[in-house]
């Protein structure tokens, strides 16, 4: 039986999800997981040993090297072939910010949250979709009827409305959503398919989100919105049972979220 594969400990998810030659159009993608762009910033950025940095994460130096091997790959790959770079998903889950708890230092991530929300505030900019049913998150995103999209005016929301998908499916939701100038989602199950066309589609997404979809906007804009980094919907072919569970989990170590 194989051993299971422990969850890594990272203080700051990216800036940024993706990077991608100037000018460039129809190019391939290659993902790079938050864990493993945690490893580059702490080798390479951070300037960290590999023992420190595998300390830092929660996870053996072995397994830092192989993941710092790997992201390197990734990135020379983009850089010399004209690739784009995504950074998303990977097993990892947020330090809880406590004072030394993992970086040998106070933990600034509530900081640096407040950092990338004010950003936003700064762009004005920012349209949040949320799969939506009766006021609550809906659990699957390739079936949901409709999303409520919600405006965003200095770090605030500025309004609202339910709009609907008039049956699409998995395939063309990604599209509608780029329509309507979306570029953050919060849903509950997602599988691997619909996440890459939202990548695709430069639209970042939050899943293993359960309740409330105005509260789950509301946590979002203030840094603390519990969700799942690594969440996953294998729903085809089944019905839902009042409203789902899929990928329900809080974020952290929850596994891959195929039990809906």
């Amino acid at each position: 039986m194989a051993r299971p594969v422990r969850c890594r400990r990272i203080c700051f998810e990216p800036k940024y999800d993706s990077f991608a030659p100037c000018g460039a159009e129809n190019i391939e993608q290659i993902l790079l997981t938050v864990d493993e762009f945690e490893a580059v910033r702490l080798i390479d950025y951070e300037k960290r040993t590999h023992e420190q940095c595998a300390r830092q994460m929660g996870i053996s130096r072995t397994t830092v090297t192989e993941m710092y091997e790997k992201a390197r790959t990734k990135i020379a790959d983009c850089i010399v072939n004209g690739k784009m770079l995504c950074i998303s998903g990977g097993n990892y889950a947020l330090c809880d910010g406590s004072a030394w708890r993992c970086c040998g230092k106070k933990c600034d991530r509530e900081e640096y949250a407040a950092k990338i929300v004010g950003k936003r505030k700064e762009n004005r900019i920012m349209k949040i979709a949320v799969t939506y049913e009766d006021g609550n998150v809906f659990q699957h995103f390739g079936h949901t009827e409709q999303f409520k999209v919600y405006d965003i005016k200095d770090g605030r929301i500025a309004g609202a409305q339910v709009m609907g998908t008039e049956g699409s499916g998995h395939g063309v939701i990604a599209g509608i959503l780029s329509a309507w100038e979306v570029d953050t989602l919060i849903c509950g199950g997602i599988g691997a398919g619909a996440q890459a066309a939202l990548a695709e589609a430069g639209i970042r997404f939050y899943g293993g989100v359960s309740g409330s979809a105005d509260e789950a906007v509301e946590a979002l804009l203030a840094g603390k919105l519990a969700f799942d980094p690594d969440v996953h919907c294998n729903h085809h072919g089944h019905e839902h049972h009042g409203n789902g569970h899929c990928g329900e989990n809080k974020h952290g170590c929850a596994g891959n979220g195929d039990g809906c």
